[in-house]
């Protein structure tokens, strides 16, 4: 008797055939800055789908392992990678992953759009990076803060160059070493002490609990200068070289050892993100340099990187959504159940459909923030400023949560085949289920938009972009306006409310219920501006999202109706 075999879904191309992304970027970008970025996004959609998910598939097969001593005692605390993670780390340099904002031509290109560019770039690569997606982040977080005027020169000019290289020769990432065992998100119990040295650089001691990209060049690290008082304000970043070869304490030591005081005390064994080196590490008198006045509370510095690791982290979970849905799409096209392809049955289709609209809604949330971004960036747009300080929160803890759910949904899509590690399916939720966790869980962030709303008036823009979708809404459908109407006005209650009494414990209980209303509202606006422009699909999606995320209703039906414009 012959074997049945399923036969595998085919690789879709993720920019050919992913119409929202393309008529996004026709919009942001126009069509001529479209035109000079299609070269570059085809290029990288054909790596993605050959050589990058192979080497996807090789680093998750080989997980990163620590090498404590070499053969004759010496302590190394070498953190060795798979051949798959050190293409994806060429891959990343190659295609301008990290560099492309901050690339004269790009700039000259592209101006502030230039991070919609970018956005569009993670949006391919992201998925199936093995999740070398988060060195990047941190790459550009710390390449953002070290372009901060206050930053020494000479320190700008030594790293930077390096994290902004297109070659894989001279690339480097970087770590982020914040949180530490006792505090957490509260940084405001951090122990790590910084001490100045004569030299005028600076020595670390402390212990660092999660430190992701733990085989990068360089990390930002968090400390608390000798003499600087409690609390998180007065904490300032440090650049601490990972490896003797940048370190002047180095004294013969082989290049790629650690650096002298830095110690490796053990890789995370976690949930996901497997490929993704993560340790607690160890600094007794560690060579740093500080990046800003040590002297001045730092912290507001260190939210520039943070900003943009928020925003990538927005960036990965759009992007998981869609290829998620690329995928089970594709695998519902070849599944065959009740006589019939999987992809006819009415139940399954409002199932993908429902999907399709949480994806289109997580692209247009993350894609706003990269945009935001890049005016604050290139033109210091003060409006952009004040909407990015509330939307990158909001970006962040409501796009977490729907690649979850999302990430669940498409492990059972495909049945028991989800279940089995070898298809690959069951990373998918494993890979998302940090997502609402790094860069501050969905309740840090909930107080995070709270303290925005009342201390700095953070829902003005919010509600402006509203009634402005309002008016826009009015000529696509006048029931979506009208939700969208009712909908504004319920949060402007709310938030007058709120700022009145911002310590009262119905609004801090209440904190995560209105941050995520705040994200749907503002997705939903963001859907309705794109359809103004003249998007089908997102016309659709705004419509069937208002539905879903604003008045609560089920949507199967249409969802089933409309699969394949939806996606």
């Amino acid at each position: 008797m012959n074997r049945f075999v399923q036969p595998v879904p085919p690789p879709a191309d993720p920019y050919a055939d992913d119409t929202l992304l393309r008529s996004w970027l026709e919009r942001h970008l126009g069509p001529a800055g479209h035109a000079a970025a299609k070269g570059r996004l085809a290029d990288l959609a054909a790596d993605v789908t050959g050589p990058l998910r192979a080497a996807h598939a090789d680093a998750e097969a080989h997980p990163p392992t620590l090498v404590r001593y070499d053969p004759w005692g010496a302590r190394v605390d070498r953190i060795e990678t798979s051949a798959g993670w050190q293409a994806q780390r060429a891959a990343a340099a190659r295609h301008a992953v990290v560099a492309l904002p901050y690339l004269a031509d790009a700039r000259g290109t592209w101006g502030a759009a230039a991070r919609v560019v970018q956005y569009a770039l993670l949006h391919l690569y992201g998925p199936e990076s093995a999740t070398f997606s988060c060195p990047v982040a941190m790459a550009d977080g710390a390449a953002a803060l070290l372009s901060l005027p206050d930053v020494d020169a000479s320190v700008r000019d030594a790293w930077l160059p390096r994290l902004v290289s297109t070659d894989p020769a001279t690339a480097i990432t970087s770590g982020q070493w914040m949180t530490e065992s006792q505090g957490g998100s509260d940084l405001g119990r951090s122990s790590t002490i910084g001490r100045p040295a004569a030299d005028g650089s600076w020595r670390l001691t402390g212990q660092k609990w999660f430190c992701s990209a733990a085989d990068a060049a360089m990390a930002v690290a968090l400390a608390r200068p000798e003499g600087a008082g409690r609390g998180s304000r007065v904490l300032a970043p440090f650049l601490v070289p990972r490896y003797a070869a940048d370190s002047p304490l180095a004294d013969g030591a082989a290049a790629d050892a650690p650096a002298p005081g830095v110690t490796v005390h053990r890789l995370k064994d976690k949930l996901g993100t497997r490929a993704l080196p993560t340790a607690e590490i160890g600094l007794h008198d560690a060579y740093a340099v500080p990046l800003g006045d040590p002297g001045v509370p730092g912290l507001v510095r260190a939210m520039t990187l943070v900003v943009v690791t928020r925003v990538h982290n927005a960036a990965a979970a759009a992007g998981g959504m869609r290829r998620g849905l690329a995928y089970a799409r594709a695998y519902a096209d070849v599944r065959h159940v009740a006589g019939g392809a999987l992809a006819s049955s009415p139940l399954h289709r409002a199932t993908l459909g429902t999907l399709a609209v949480d994806a289109a809604g997580a692209f247009a949330l993350a894609g706003h923030a990269f945009a935001l971004l890049g005016r604050v960036e290139v033109g210091a747009d003060p409006e952009a400023a004040a909407e990015l300080r509330v939307v990158a929160p909001l970006a962040k803890l409501a796009t977490g949560r729907l690649a979850v759910s999302s990430a669940s949904e498409y492990v059972e899509s495909f049945g028991g085949a989800g279940y089995v590690e070898d298809t690959g399916v069951p990373r998918l939720l494993r890979d998302a289920q940090v997502l609402p966790i790094w860069e501050g869980t969905t309740n840090v962030l909930a107080l995070d938009v709270l303290r925005a709303l009342t201390r700095e008036d953070a829902g003005a823009p919010l509600l402006s972009r509203l009634a402005a979708a309002v008016d826009l809404a009015r000529a696509l459908s006048p029931a979506l306006a009208d939700t969208l109407a009712i909908t504004a006005t319920q949060l402007g209650d709310t938030i007058t409310a709120v700022t009145a009494d911002p310590g009262a414990d119905a609004v801090l209980a209440g904190a995560r219920g209105l941050a995520l209303r705040l994200a749907y509202a503002l997705t939903a606006a963001l859907l309705v501006e794109h359809a103004a422009w003249g998007d089908e699909q997102a016309e659709l999606a705004a419509r069937l999202w208002a539905r879903r995320w604003l008045r609560h209703e089920d949507i199967a039906e249409d969802a089933h109706h409309h699969l394949d414009l939806l996606c």
